[in-house]
């Protein structure tokens, strides 16, 4: 249902959808091989794949009840086949006639998405995203009082850089050390994490254009892969459950674990209140705050690529 709900909002939550199916035949699979089963990955694809088409038909119900309003009125876009006399495959049939015209409304939408290519102010490239080579701004204004002879307000739709600039280092560490420990967790961000940024470096080769707003599906497992470096620096530790979880199980002396954990501990902690105090610096920028205008200027830390 949450898939479904996803779908509704960016069509892009559909690139979740088989990373999701996957994670749930290899938590399977592992199970079955920790509960001794002879033959994991049968078992667990007859038992799985019913529940997994059943979760199919409900993500396509939740998606298609978001459309209720659509339905259930005559005023939507392509709604009505006799309001578009001049588009082919419309139709006014009880029930089904909808469900056609909801399916040429995608296809229009679509079409119109995959052919955009006119060039925009504001569009970049998805290996500028995560370095936030080019943010989108949505309003500006250079009028009131701010108690200096220039002032500016801008809403940009920037990320908090010292978060953003820390992606790309925390999904590396987070594949080395889920090699490293044979870590599923690390695993299943990594996997998600590409779900939600991988299919637009194919749109790319076709030169579309694209917003850095594209992100924003696969930003809460780019964060998970922060967190998950955070953790490993607090604490030794290895997969859930494995011995290295324990320092003295590990070989390694009880103050020596409390010492890496309390070192850890003030890495991750400076890190996290150095981000939000990132967070409150460009805060103003993030909602329009008034600002002198070399407030302002001194916010855009890469020039003409934020401006």
């Amino acid at each position: 249902m949450l898939l479904g709900c996803a779908c509704a909002v960016k069509w892009s939550g559909l690139y979740f959808v088989p990373a999701f199916a996957l994670l749930v035949i290899f938590w399977e699979v592992g199970v079955r091989r920790s509960a001794g089963v002879r033959h994991p990955w049968r078992d667990a694809l007859l038992d799985e794949l019913p529940w997994l088409l059943l979760a199919g038909v409900l993500m396509v119900g939740t998606y298609l009840a978001t459309w209720s309003g659509w339905l259930l009125s005559d005023d939507g876009y392509y709604r009505l086949a006799e309001r578009y006399p001049n588009t082919p495959g419309l139709s006014d049939t009880p029930f089904l006639g909808a469900l056609k015209n909801l399916f040429e409304y995608h296809k229009a939408a679509y079409g119109f998405h995959t052919t955009l290519d006119d060039p925009h102010k504001y569009q970049s490239w998805p290996w500028q995203w995560l370095l936030l080579g080019r943010p989108v701004a949505f309003y500006w204004s250079g009028d009131g009082s701010c108690g200096a002879p220039s002032c500016a307000a801008e809403i940009l739709l920037l990320g908090t850089p010292l978060l953003w600039w820390s992606f790309l280092p925390a999904l590396a560490a987070t594949a080395w050390l889920g090699l490293a420990r044979r870590d599923w967790r690390a695993g299943a961000i990594l996997l998600c994490t590409a779900a939600g940024l991988l299919p637009w470096f194919w749109f790319a080769l076709d030169g579309r254009t694209m917003f850095s707003f594209y992100t924003a599906p696969a930003l809460p497992f780019l964060v998970l892969a922060v967190v998950y470096v955070l953790g490993a620096i607090i604490s030794p530790a290895g997969p859930p459950g494995s011995a290295s979880e324990a320092p003295a199980a590990a070989g390694v002396e009880p103050e020596a674990g409390y010492d890496r954990r309390l070192v850890g501990t003030v890495i991750a902690g400076a890190y996290v209140m150095l981000v939000a105090l990132c967070f409150a610096y460009f805060y103003p920028v993030f909602v329009g705050r008034l600002l002198p205008y070399a407030e302002w200027s001194a916010r855009m830390w890469l020039d003409g690529r934020w401006i």
